[in-house]
């Protein structure tokens, strides 16, 4: 399951030095996280970093597009520092 900042994010910059795959980076308008990058921090922390430090209630989910299991996220971050 990758995360997706939603629209009411307000650039504030907290999360994309927090991202310890680079998934996070300044898209058109808002922050965007990429799906392929994105393993919820599974391999690094027990709880996603973006949205411990995103100030904004709710802004950064679950991406309902992009759903993953616990297995497909591991190995997603094996392949991505391998």
């Amino acid at each position: 399951m990758a995360l997706l900042i939603k629209d009411n994010c307000i650039n504030c910059d907290m999360c994309d030095p927090e991202c310890p795959n680079e998934a996070i980076s300044f898209g058109a308008e808002i922050y965007e996280i990429d799906p392929n990058l994105c393993t919820e921090c599974v391999g690094h922390y027990d709880k996603p970093t973006c949205q411990a430090v995103c100030p904004i209630n709710n802004c950064i989910i679950v991406d309902p597009d992009n759903v993953e299991t616990e297995q497909q996220l591991i190995d997603k971050f094996a392949t991505i520092h391998a």
